[in-house]
């Protein structure tokens, strides 16, 4: 049995607690609070009151959380819209808020997620539980791509220097300089993004550079969906000669919430004591039980947020879940994200997440690069058979016959739903640095 005394579990007091004693805790904890949210949050006691809960004792217990509203991203940036600059979901007195990071504004003004000191300090043990449960360890040499900024990701550097890790910050944006460092300091991890993780193997190996000679022993992906799928790892693991494990957090709610372990089957929920998840049909919003094999959107509820709580926090990553204690020594559940609602097709009834269709396309290595551009015919989320997909072929590869032939019929096998493949010369496709779109509209 495992001791953990080898720090391959965090925080085993909780991360080895029986599902049956950690809901007891956070039962008594989400009553402190939305006792505090009716006392503290103008958004929330209006949107509750609104809903017809109009007292704490009103809104039920953790076991009656369903009865309540949901709380959508839109619904953060129109509070901060009309009371600006951090919103009416503000619960903290502005002296006390040591932190603000913010999302890229990209479709319109940033969001902002103000932290008090405490908040931080709860991002960074869930953090450190799910990047240990990766394989992150005390004095081990570790690059990061992330870049810090205004950025959520910033707060893992914060993690990275808990942990006691040599860390190694390259950021995005040079990937010369992410080599060199690979090459001179010989570390024995490396935290990316799955995108980029893929691509710096091409990168590597198109200048005659043997990826598997860095000599990295681990790879921690994160920050979009994929890393977990079953022929996209396995390519980047035979590339670096490097085990793979991935970690998945939501800015709003924590950096990292869920992390992979040394088995591989799942990532390990973080969160225990300050985040409860939930899992909802993405359709119909009515809530799926959390039972092996089972699917469905996560949502969180913040358990001891001061800044800017979160009731029942619509996530939109779709995971499959799992129950069952894991030979690690861990007793949470686990989940792998299967991709995110707002980037899923349908196709004559049938839900295709583009992650899938990557997954797929993975399996005919050596033939194909892996890189894949899924072109919809038409607006929206409904699309007629068959889906565009360019694929784009291997560096020096010359498509074979029946190829093209090969892939339609493997994706029609496995994801019931019939794509017209395009075949492309390497290099045709874009690459990124952070994270890849699969999707061009």
């Amino acid at each position: 049995m495992n001791d953990h005394r080898d720090g391959s579990i965090y925080r085993p007091e909780v991360e080895t607690r029986s599902p049956a004693t950690q809901l007891k805790l956070d039962a008594a904890a989400y009553a402190r609070q939305i006792t505090y949210l009716f006392a503290r949050s103008d958004f929330y006691r209006e949107k509750l009151r609104a809903a017809g809960f109009t007292t704490p004792d009103a809104a039920g217990g953790l076991r009656e959380i369903e009865h309540l509203p949901f709380t959508e991203k839109d619904e953060i940036r129109a509070s901060q819209a009309a009371v600006p600059p951090l919103g009416s979901h503000l619960a903290a007195a502005r002296e006390d808020i040591a932190r603000i990071y913010s999302t890229s504004g990209t479709t319109g003004d940033p969001c902002y997620i103000p932290l008090t000191a405490p908040d931080l300090a709860a991002w960074i043990e869930i953090s450190s539980r799910s990047y240990t449960a990766t394989g992150l360890r005390r004095g081990a040499g570790t690059v990061s791509t992330y870049n810090a900024g205004p950025f959520v990701a910033g707060a893992a550097l914060d993690t990275f220097a808990h942990l006691g890790l040599c860390h190694i910050p390259v950021g995005t944006g040079n990937t010369e300089r992410l080599a060199k460092a690979l090459q001179l300091l010989r570390p024995e991890a490396l935290v990316t993004t799955p995108s980029y993780a893929q691509y710096l193997g091409e990168w590597l190996r198109d200048r005659g550079v043997d990826p598997a000679a860095l000599g990295l022993a681990r790879i921690s992906v994160a920050g979009e969906p994929g890393g977990g799928e079953a022929s996209f790892r396995a390519a980047l693991e035979q590339t670096f000669g490097a085990r793979v494990c991935e970690a998945m957090g939501i800015g709003d709610i924590s950096i990292s919430l869920w992390g992979e372990c040394e088995r591989q089957q799942g990532m390990h929920f973080s969160g225990g004591d300050f985040v409860h998840v939930e899992l909802i049909d993405p359709a119909s919003s009515a809530p799926r039980a959390i039972e092996d094999g089972a699917e469905g959107e996560l949502v969180y509820t913040a358990l001891k947020r001061e800044a800017a709580p979160l009731l029942r926090f619509r996530s939109h990553d779709y995971v499959i879940v799992w129950t069952a204690p894991c030979a690690c020594g861990r007793k949470t559940i686990r989940a792998r994200c299967i991709g995110r609602t707002d980037d899923m097709l349908i196709l004559r009834g049938v839900n295709l997440f583009p992650t899938a269709v990557r997954d797929v396309v993975a399996g005919f290595r050596p033939q194909v690069s892996g890189a894949l551009l899924i072109k919809p015919a038409s607006p929206g989320i409904r699309q007629e058979p068959p889906l565009p997909v360019d694929v784009e072929l291997a560096a020096g590869v010359v498509a074979e016959d029946g190829l093209q032939q090969s892939i339609e019929a493997a994706v029609r096998a496995k994801l019931v739903v019939a794509a017209r493949v395009t075949l492309l010369p390497y290099g045709s496709l874009p690459r990124s640095e952070y994270k890849t779109k699969l999707v061009k509209r």
